[in-house]
C-alpha cells in the first residue's frame, strides 16, 4: 500500500475539491491510502459524501490552516508543529506516508518542507519540477520558481534531480538532459550555465545523456527528456505557457461558435477538436514536485479543479511507486564520487545551510 498525506485545507477551494479528488484516485488506484489533514468542520461533511473514500483513509483534526496569503516567516512561525500543511510533511519524515500532497501556499510549503525534511546531503537548494507537455509527450523542467539565480553547482544538482525524475515516471534508463539558453552556441550564456555545461559535460554519467544548451522553443519540441534552469526564468516560461495554452482554447471556442458553418463544422471535426482541447489542457500537468529534499512533496495548483489535484496525487503516486528518491540518491552519490571536486567548490554559504 501507498499511503499519501493530504493537506486538505490548501488552494482557493479547499475540502470541496480535494475530497473528490481523492474519490477519484481512490477509484482508480486501488491500493492507495490517505492520511488527511484539516479541520474537523468542513472537512468530515465533504468526507462523509464519499464512504468508499471515507473507509481508505484517516483523517486528522489540525485547528490551523495556512493561509494561501500568509509569508513563508509568518507561516513557520504560526503554522509549524499544528497546520495541516506542517502535519501533512511530517507524516513523510516520521514514515507515517510516502508522499504529502498540498496545494496551499507555495512559499509556506516550500519553507515548512525544508525545515521538516531537510535537504538531501550534497544539494544546495530544492527545484521545483514540473511535467511539461511537449509535441513528443512530455519533458522534466527544472526549476519553475524554487531557487532564483541558481549558480552552476547548482544548476549541475538540478540536472541530476531532473534526471531522477525521468528515469522514475517515465522508464528511461538514460534520459536526455539540456540547459535552457540563449542560443545553443557553447559561447553563449551567462558564465554561470555555461560552467554548468562544462561540469555535466565533464561528468559524463550513465544516467544522463546531456546533450548541451537548448532554447526556449525546445521545451514545447520535446527536444530533450529534462530542461534546466533556475527559478526565475523557469516560473516565466511556465506561467507563459499555461497563459498562452488557455488562450488558444479560447480563440477557438470562439471561432467555433461563430457561424452556423463553424459550428457544423466543429461536429466533423469534434473528435481531433477533443484531442486537441486533451492535449492543451493544463490540469493533466497539475503537480509540481519539490526535488532535492528527505521525502516527496507535490506542490498542486492552488486554483486546480478536482481532475488537476487528483493529476497531483498521482503523480506523488508514480513517484513513490518507482522510488525516485532512491534513483536520485543513487544518481548524486555516483557524481559525487566521480567529481570530488564539485561539492569542494561550492560556497560558504552552502555548506552553512547545509549544516
Amino acid at each position: 500500500m501507498i499511503k499519501i498525506s493530504i493537506d486538505a485545507m490548501g488552494g482557493d477551494h479547499g475540502p470541496s475539491v480535494i475530497i473528490p479528488a481523492l474519490a477519484k484516485v481512490a477509484i482508480r488506484r486501488t491500493d492507495i491510502r490517505f492520511i488527511i489533514y484539516g479541520r474537523e468542520e468542513v472537512v468530515r461533511p465533504e468526507l462523509a459524501k464519499y464512504p468508499k473514500l471515507a473507509a481508505v483513509s484517516e483523517f486528522v483534526h489540525c485547528e490551523v490552516a495556512v493561509r494561501m496569503d500568509d509569508k513563508p516567516s509568518q507561516a513557520l512561525r504560526q503554522g509549524r508543529w499544528k497546520s495541516s500543511m506542517w502535519k501533512a510533511i511530517e507524516a513523510v519524515k516520521s514514515g507515517t506516508s510516502d508522499a504529502c500532497v498540498s496545494a496551499g501556499n507555495t512559499g509556506a510549503l516550500m519553507a515548512m518542507s525544508k525545515f521538516c525534511l531537510r535537504t538531501m546531503a550534497t544539494i544546495d537548494r530544492p527545484a521545483i519540477a514540473a511535467l511539461w507537455p511537449t509535441a513528443r509527450g512530455e519533458s522534466v523542467v527544472l526549476d519553475v520558481g524554487a531557487t532564483i539565480g541558481a549558480d552552476a553547482h547548482q544548476l549541475t544538482d538540478f540536472a541530476i534531480l531532473g534526471t531522477g525524475m525521468a528515469r522514475a515516471l517515465f522508464g528511461i534508463d538514460r534520459p536526455t538532459v539540456g540547459l535552457l539558453n540563449v542560443g545553443v552556441e557553447e559561447i553563449k550564456g551567462q558564465e554561470e550555465v555555461k560552467e554548468a555545461g562544462r561540469m555535466l559535460r565533464e561528468a559524463n554519467m550513465a544516467s544522463m545523456n546531456y546533450q548541451g544548451f537548448v532554447e526556449g522553443d525546445d521545451i514545447g519540441k520535446g527536444t530533450t527528456d529534462v530542461v534546466v534552469t533556475e527559478g526565475f526564468s523557469g516560473n516565466i516560461a511556465l506561467k507563459t505557457a499555461e497563459g498562452t495554452a488557455r488562450q488558444i482554447a479560447g480563440y477557438l471556442r470562439e471561432a467555433m461558435s461563430r457561424t452556423l458553418m463553424a459550428k457544423i463544422g466543429y461536429l466533423f471535426a469534434k473528435g481531433a477538436f477533443d484531442r486537441l482541447r486533451e492535449k492543451m489542457d493544463v490540469r493533466r500537468a497539475n503537480g509540481g514536485v519539490f526535488l532535492g529534499l528527505n521525502g516527496i512533496v507535490v506542490k498542486s495548483h492552488g486554483g486546480a479543479d478536482a481532475d488537476g489535484f487528483a493529476a497531483a496525487i498521482e503523480m506523488a503516486y508514480d513517484m513513490v511507486r518507482n522510488r525516485l528518491l532512491d534513483r536520485i540518491e543513487a544518481d548524486l552519490d555516483l557524481f559525487h564520487a566521480r567529481n570530488p571536486h564539485a561539492a569542494m567548490g561550492r560556497p560558504a554559504a552552502a555548506v552553512e545551510d547545509q549544516e
